[in-house]
């Protein structure tokens, strides 16, 4: 009901500034034109109508609540160069120079939806990316004298840009040479080498040609929105029906993953269970020329973009698309061979969550320790909200593993992995927490009029009551450390891991063709239709608008701390392999602030502190005896030191010493590890087989979950 009228109260907004988004983007100003040949990106109708759209939100529904200004305009610019040149090799100083005169009216110009300054900007950028592409065709033969101590710096972010073409080009002429002496080591001939970046520098050339006003408004808003906060973020249509693909884990379509290899789509996978795997006719390799809807006439999809290729082989179940196929191994100009198939929903099984059993030998006795890995907090809402019994859910899918682990694995303990998992549903970590819990309070979620709603698990009884872990990491986050937390304050589990990444907001996902009603749709479409003909371009069947997630609250664990920056911390610690410094809430500007608020009415299930602090005593000196534990973090010292580093030599036998070196490094402690395992020490070149890959924070975990296991049959 609070959304439908959060739609409501946006229409009447939207209704008022309407006209005058029409009015402007008939009249909105011309970008400059570019020279040289290169093309002139320019923005369209709906792009114009979105940012003003979007800013109406964010000024009226972040949870910042926020007014874009002058200071806000020059945050967006600094971001958006900064997504186009990271590094400084494109733009030239005299380039960002010019780039001042927008500093302060970015957001005039978003709010009116003049977006001629951001696409001018980006179009600079294209004819730079030209140059270098076009000077390293030109120069790529060049007789490198690859025995000097010059010095490549391919991290210039802290350094000046560039001041001339000249100084450029030096910089241009180091990165080729960097490229050559990386192929000269790999041991293949120089001509191969000229040959092999010939063909990269040529591709390069071709995918920048297709790039689209797409591409660069949905660049421009991920530098407006993460100016605001972190998690507002605008998709435009393509990149917003990825991610709700990705919430849902499914799909309409024929079961493939393509790839673009030298302008051709090809498939890289088929997936099991799909209309192409059951035909027995598409396998890995095959190359899809041209595609048909239906009995219509085929396009050839020859030198077209991955996403406009899958987005004409993609469509709605039970309809039928032909493909004219290449098989693998065959020449282009064999004749194809025409499939027809009937798309049916995908469901991505090899991204859901998943069970495997682990034994652990201690004190005489074989303990079995289910683990769940969970990648994400999915759910197909769409297939849920029309009734569909069997619809796709995390929580859904990890019971089903519980019933598994205990009927027929007969598990003593259950491990839950929450490495890497970067979050997704708010629904799913509630239900998700009421397997473990019997029910109570799970998350409180506040809003930006201050109001607290306290998220409670209302399902009695639970799925698993025994003995349990959860593992985290930097990269767990939102939904994970909701799940996490709250395991950790019932006391029903212990954490295990490093301090996680600290995403402690709530975006709600607004579809902005929903926020229009039909008679604005029909005069946006009309508008776009009246455009295309004078262009001589077909026009689409209907405006699309995209979708924009908004952070309208924050959440807080049952025991009132938010996790917002501090995340949750593990009661085991491991060393953490991402840089807590550059990887984290806590390392975004624009981040929101940690907070309390009162602790909900809740019963923890048990008081665990006597035990942790045995468990951690146990971890720790196990961690002094440990060979692995030491290398990790000796790993990770040296990892952080190579972090720091921003230039490398440009001396091939040096270079060569120095790769050749690492290597033994690495060798020498990949085989003291086997060594410590009982394992044969590994040659070199010789690769560890898959039986032997060994998950060291996950064996460690396991050992954690067997001292619990024994310290509370004591």
């Amino acid at each position: 009901m609070e959304f439908k009228l959060f739609k409501q109260m946006l229409r009447r907004i939207l209704l008022v500034t309407f006209t005058a988004a029409v009015l402007a983007c008939s009249a909105a100003p011309k970008p400059q034109q570019l020279v040289d040949g290169i093309a002139n990106i320019k923005p369209d109708e709906q792009q114009s109508l979105v940012a003003k759209e979007v800013v109406t939100l964010i000024e009226n529904y972040n949870y910042k609540k926020i007014q874009l200004n002058d200071s806000i305009s020059s945050v967006i610019l600094d971001r958006y160069i900064k997504a186009l040149d990271p590094s400084k090799y494109y733009f030239l100083a005299s380039d960002i120079k010019e780039f001042e005169q927008f500093r302060n009216s970015l957001d005039d110009d978003l709010r009116n939806g003049d977006l001629s300054a951001p696409f001018y900007i980006f179009n600079v950028y294209l004819k730079r990316y030209n140059e270098w592409i076009a000077f390293s065709l030109q120069n790529v033969k060049t007789k490198f004298d690859l025995n000097t101590n010059d010095k490549y710096v391919y991290d210039r972010e802290k350094l000046p840009w560039a001041a001339s073409r000249t100084s450029l080009n030096e910089i241009w002429q180091k990165r080729l040479k960097y490229e050559m002496i990386n192929l000269q080591i790999a041991g293949t001939s120089e001509a191969k080498n000229i040959e092999t970046l010939t063909k990269r520098y040529q591709s390069q050339k071709s995918q920048v040609a297709k790039v689209n006003n797409q591409d660069v408004f949905q660049t421009l808003m991920d530098a407006f929105t993460e100016s605001i906060d972190p998690h507002t973020n605008y998709f435009n249509p393509t990149n917003a029906t990825a991610f709700n693909e990705d919430m849902a884990r499914s799909f309409d379509g024929i079961g493939a993953r393509l790839m673009v290899e030298n302008e051709v789509v090809k498939i890289s996978e088929v997936i099991p269970g799909g209309p192409a795997f059951k035909s027995k006719q598409l396998n890995a390799g095959d190359r899809i020329v041209a595609v048909a809807q239906g009995n219509k006439e085929f396009e050839d999809i020859i030198g077209w973009r991955i996403d406009n290729s899958v987005s004409k082989i993609k469509g709605p179940r039970g309809t039928t698309v032909r493909l004219k196929v290449i098989p693998a191994g065959q020449d282009l100009s064999s004749k194809p061979v025409i499939i027809a198939l009937v798309r049916e929903k995908i469901v991505m099984e090899e991204q859901s969550a998943k069970k495997s059993v682990k034994t652990i030998q201690s004190n005489g006795k074989a303990y079995k320790i289910g683990i769940i890995t969970v990648p994400a907090f999915y759910a197909d809402f769409k297939a849920a909200s029309a009734g569909d019994k069997n619809y796709k859910s995390t929580t859904r899918d990890v019971r089903l593993l519980i019933d598994s682990l205990k009927s027929r694995d007969k598990v003593d303990a259950i491990m839950m992995d929450l490495r890497s998992n970067g979050g997704g549903s708010l629904v799913e970590a509630i239900d998700l927490t009421g397997l473990f819990i019997d029910r109570g309070p799970v998350v409180q979620v506040k809003d930006m009029r201050g109001r607290i709603d306290v998220s409670q698990d209302t399902n009695p009884g639970v799925s698993w009551d025994g003995p349990f872990a959860v593992m985290v990491d930097r990269l767990s986050a939102s939904a994970s450390e909701i799940f996490a937390g709250a395991i950790q304050d019932y006391g029903r589990g212990i954490i295990l891991g490093t301090q996680t990444y600290g995403k402690g907001t709530v975006q709600s996902s607004i579809d902005l063709n929903k926020l229009l009603n039909p008679s604005m749709l029909q005069r946006l479409a009309s508008l776009i239709n009246k455009t295309a003909v004078v262009k001589g371009e077909t026009a689409p069947e209907a405006p699309q608008l995209g979708q924009i997630n908004l952070t309208m609250a924050k959440f807080y664990r049952v025991n009132g701390s938010s996790t917002q920056h501090k995340g949750v911390m593990p009661d085991i610690v491991f060393p953490s392999i991402y840089p807590l410094d550059k990887i984290g809430e806590d390392t975004e500007k624009s981040a929101l602030p940690w907070d309390v608020i009162p602790r909900s009415n809740f019963n923890p299930v048990a008081d665990l502190s006597p035990l942790k602090t045995e468990l951690v005593n146990r971890h720790k000196a196990r961690m002094e005896k440990s060979t692995d534990y030491k290398l990790l973090v000796q790993d990770i010292e040296d990892m952080q030191k190579r972090d720091k580093e921003t230039s490398i030599i440009l001396n091939q036998a040096k270079l060569k010493a120095e790769r050749d070196s690492l290597e033994a490094k690495s060798l020498e402690r990949t085989n003291l590890i086997r060594t410590s395992r009982g394992l044969a020490p590994l040659k070199k070149g010789e690769k560890v087989k898959k039986e032997e890959t060994y998950d060291f924070i996950e064996d460690e975990s396991l050992k954690v979950i067997v001292d619990m296991i024994e310290m509370k049959k004591a």
